[in-house]
């Protein structure tokens, strides 16, 4: 009957990030009917203390423990949850696998397969599947093991950059100079396992999210991050947090990205499937390279909700329908204007009674609410 207001639960995991938390707020702007519920495996995760921002919280187990999957199986049965936004990238391989082992999904979702999941979040393996093309910096891994300085000093030269292989926020991010500072970051990053170590590029930041629907290039927008929350914390001045941002009218940008799917779609022999989000950094003589493609949606994908490019209402379209029919085909979008914008991690100070909401899950699998400002 037209006028009837349709109300769907919503999950959204992971709602201690600042990707989750976006979601949550443009999904509230554009169907406050529906129901947002969050689970975190941190019970102090900011997103349960946010005032309006969900209808339901729940402090969950990690997504690698034997419990988990009984756990949300039991959430959404509780929740009659229609669809999830699954955000962490653990946790998005942990579903492909549980998908793998059983044929279905805890409830509707978009997501990749695991192999182009796990084969993308592991920075490894990812310069692995493209080495040898124009896609990526020369690259190599190193592990604590076997930190292979000649390697590094020959093949890669300084200077060069370091990361952890698999984290975000720049996580084991810096510039080294020479042989006796990457030594140094290894003691210093001693928890670490495993780094990827590349030529060190000197151009421009730039960052894309794409939307797969089996193998279909469906749309794509791009942005420059041009400054970061709280750099100068960083060694690497990089936090993985842009701070200010400019949105980009580059199609060359999606069709670079476009180009390395197709190459990693044939390389593995699989179709893209999924929000993939790209970054990217420009060598001195202003090609792109390739170091890092997120198997999610991106921080910023609520400021490009709001500047016209709404990939979170294009998601919700997919798993409502079972289908992309109601997908605007928008590979190289162009914004209607120069938009820029900025970014910071402060919010205004949250009261609370007591430590009592700080909920774990219970022994025996079962979900707990929280019920902290409610």
């Amino acid at each position: 009957m037209k006028g009837v207001i349709t109300v769907k639960n919503v999950l959204i995991t992971g709602i201690g990030g600042l990707t989750p938390r976006s979601i949550a707020r443009r999904i509230r702007t554009t169907h406050p009917e529906y129901r947002l519920i969050g689970c975190d495996v941190n019970p102090k995760a900011i997103g349960f203390f946010m005032d309006g921002l969900l209808d339901a919280k729940y402090v969950c187990p990690r997504c690698d423990s034997a419990d988990y999957f009984s756990w949300i199986e039991k959430l959404v049965e509780r929740e009659s949850i229609d669809f999830a936004f699954v955000q962490p990238e653990s946790e998005i391989v942990e579903w492909g696998k549980h998908f793998d082992q059983t044929g279905h999904f805890p409830c509707v979702t978009f997501m990749g397969s695991t192999e182009l999941s796990g084969s993308l979040r592991d920075k490894a393996i990812m310069a692995e599947v493209l080495e040898g093309t124009d896609f990526i910096p020369k690259t190599i891994k190193v592990t604590q093991d076997e930190p292979r300085f000649d390697a590094v000093e020959n093949e890669i030269g300084f200077p060069c950059w370091i990361r952890a292989t698999e984290g975000t926020g720049g996580l084991g991010s810096l510039r080294l100079d020479d042989l006796s500072s990457y030594k140094s970051w290894l003691f210093i990053n001693s928890e670490i396992p495993e780094f990827t170590v590349s030529e060190f590029l000197t151009g421009r930041h730039i960052a894309n999210e794409m939307l797969y629907y089996k193998g279909e290039y469906v749309k794509g927008a791009a942005l420059e991050c041009a400054e970061y929350v709280m750099a100068n914390i960083a060694p690497s001045h990089v936090t993985g947090n842009t701070s200010f941002g400019r949105l980009l009218n580059d199609k060359t940008v999606n069709e670079f990205c476009d180009s390395c799917i197709k190459y990693i779609e044939r390389k593995l022999d699989l179709a893209a499937h999924g929000i993939l989000s790209f970054d990217l950094k420009e060598d001195s003589k202003g090609n792109l390279k390739v170091t890092e493609v997120n198997i999610r949606h991106m921080a910023y994908t609520g400021v490009l909700a709001e500047a016209g490019f709404d990939l979170i209402e294009d998601s919700i379209r997919i798993m409502e329908d079972g289908g992309a029919l109601r997908v605007e085909r928008d590979p190289f979008h162009v914004f209607e204007k120069p938009f820029v914008f900025l970014r910071d991690v402060d919010i205004e100070p949250i009261l609370l009674d007591s430590e009592d909401c700080f909920l774990a899950p219970r022994s025996d699998g079962d979900c707990q609410a929280s019920d902290c400002n409610e």
